[in-house]
């Protein structure tokens, strides 16, 4: 029987080809683990918090899609963070973001998705193609022996895997420290503990863990793990790893309005509102830059605590939680008033999961409570205690004439279900498996969907969307 996990049966299995020498180098590491809830995200937050009190810049990074996990580590780094993913962001845009962090910063941490197998692709892809060496972050504080086991198989599973060696979390006495340690194999580099600590352990809630601007005691908790950091070995700079451009000829053959000579002016004179407050904050850092890089005006405002709607053309309402903040939104009528007044101009508006359920008819929380929301898009949704959807997907828009290609790429993640009175022009295709996941809505103005929209990934569609003047193809 063939290994599901050989490489030859596993994608981006190949290395970058690049010539040594012609790159820029910088200390990177991803951080991984065997499971998700083992304390990546703690560990590589404390991380970026204990090297950025060192002085140095650190530029972190997320693979996949997951918007709350790098709230967390913004705060942490104090530093923008962009997903990582090969097939999200393409393998071009990878390399694009790496290199350009590697051009400013002292350190590149990268927190892994899930196990570092888990996904197509995965931590693992990720960190064979760039040649990154990863930190296994083992939750030890049920363990003993097993520990060497657990590190074996992270490291052993492929062949060439680059592998910096292991921490154990959770982990109080030094009995158990020992013990860990002692069954280690020499090849495995031990780089300490990190103790089981109330203070440094961030909450969570159905999509994850709580937004960083939720917590008011944040920058404490980053302090107090950081602490933690400096009794291990990961106070040296993991080891340094050569990042190179994106070449002339790989932009070329990628075919991307993005690379073109016009794309910096494409959104020129366009003012786009963003909400963006702690009801809507689902919001790759790759589509603000995409849009400024286009050159687009970005001007934020929030639905819960802005009397008014600032002046615009276009309006970007991102996912985030609604039905967490109904009552404050919608006793915010001022500002309703004003987005319906938007759309009755005729401006554009896109809306992506929340950002769909803040324009709907009727929302319904899981105590059954019924809010009447915007009404821009005929329809309800209601909130349930297990998850709908989850994934990544590509969609066609095929809203836009003379677009060859028109599928863009992005996820979704929600615990709602909508009933929208409207003919989807459109339905995404989960990623690896094509099964068909989530609507495309267009009424009069507003594209909507549950889709979170990575826009560098079709900067042609992107732009369209967000053209103040689109014309959208009946």
């Amino acid at each position: 029987m063939t290994n599901s996990t050989s490489p030859e049966n596993l994608p981006f299995q190949h290395k970058m080809k690049n010539t040594a020498g012609s790159g820029t180098v910088c200390p990177a590491l991803i951080v991984s683990a065997p499971s998700s809830g083992s304390g990546k995200t703690t560990i590589t937050a404390a991380l970026a918090r204990y090297h950025r009190n060192q002085g140095r810049k650190v530029s972190v990074f997320k693979v996949g899609p997951d918007f709350i996990d790098p709230m967390i580590l913004r705060q942490a780094s104090g530093e923008l963070v962009y997903q990582l993913d090969l097939w999200l962001v393409g393998e071009q845009g990878c390399q694009a973001l790496l290199h350009r962090a590697a051009l400013d910063s002292d350190l590149i941490l990268i927190e892994g998705v899930m196990g570092l197998f888990d996904g197509t692709p995965s931590s693992a892809d990720l960190a064979q193609y760039f040649s990154i060496p990863v930190l296994g972050v083992i939750d030890a504080s049920a363990m003993a022996q097993t520990f060497a086991a657990v590190t074996f198989g992270l490291a052993k599973l492929r062949a060439d895997l680059p592998f910096a060696g292991v921490i154990a979390n959770r982990v109080n006495t030094p009995r158990h420290v020992e013990i860990l340690q002692s069954c280690l194999p020499e090849e495995f580099r031990f780089f300490g503990r990190i103790a089981k600590d109330a203070e440094i352990t961030l909450p969570e809630r159905h999509l994850g863990l709580v937004q960083a601007q939720e917590l008011a005691d944040i920058d404490t908790q980053l302090d107090k793990a950081a602490s933690h950091i400096a009794q291990t070995d990961l106070v040296d700079l993991p080891t340094a790893v050569e990042f190179f451009p994106v070449t002339k000829q790989q932009a070329a053959e990628q075919h991307s309005t993005e690379f073109s000579a016009a794309f910096s002016t494409a959104l020129s004179g366009t003012r786009i509102i963003i909400i963006k407050d702690k009801a809507f904050s689902f919001i790759y850092a790759a589509n603000i830059a995409f849009l400024e890089q286009a050159g687009a005006d970005i001007v934020y405002c929030s639905a819960l605590n802005d009397a008014h709607l600032p002046a615009g053309d276009v309006l970007y309402i991102p996912g985030g939680y609604p039905e967490l903040y109904a009552d404050e939104l919608l006793s915010n009528t001022s500002f309703i008033a004003e987005v319906r007044e938007f759309s009755n101009a005729q401006k554009p508006i896109v809306a992506e999961c929340g950002g769909m359920l803040y324009l709907l008819e009727e929302l319904v929380d899981l105590n059954d409570n019924n809010f009447t929301m915007v009404g821009l898009l005929p329809g309800k949704a209601k909130m349930q205690q297990k998850l709908a959807a989850i994934g990544s997907q590509s969609v066609e828009v095929p809203l836009f004439k003379g677009i060859a290609n028109t599928v863009i790429r992005g996820h979704s993640f929600h615990y709602s279900t909508a009933d929208i009175a409207l003919k989807a022009v459109s339905v995404s295709k989960h990623h690896p498996t094509e099964r068909l996941v989530e609507s495309v809505y267009q009424h009069n103005n507003i594209i909507a969907s549950y889709m979170h929209w990575y826009l560098p990934s079709n900067a042609e569609i992107a732009l369209k969307m967000f053209d103040k003047k689109r014309v959208l193809s009946k």
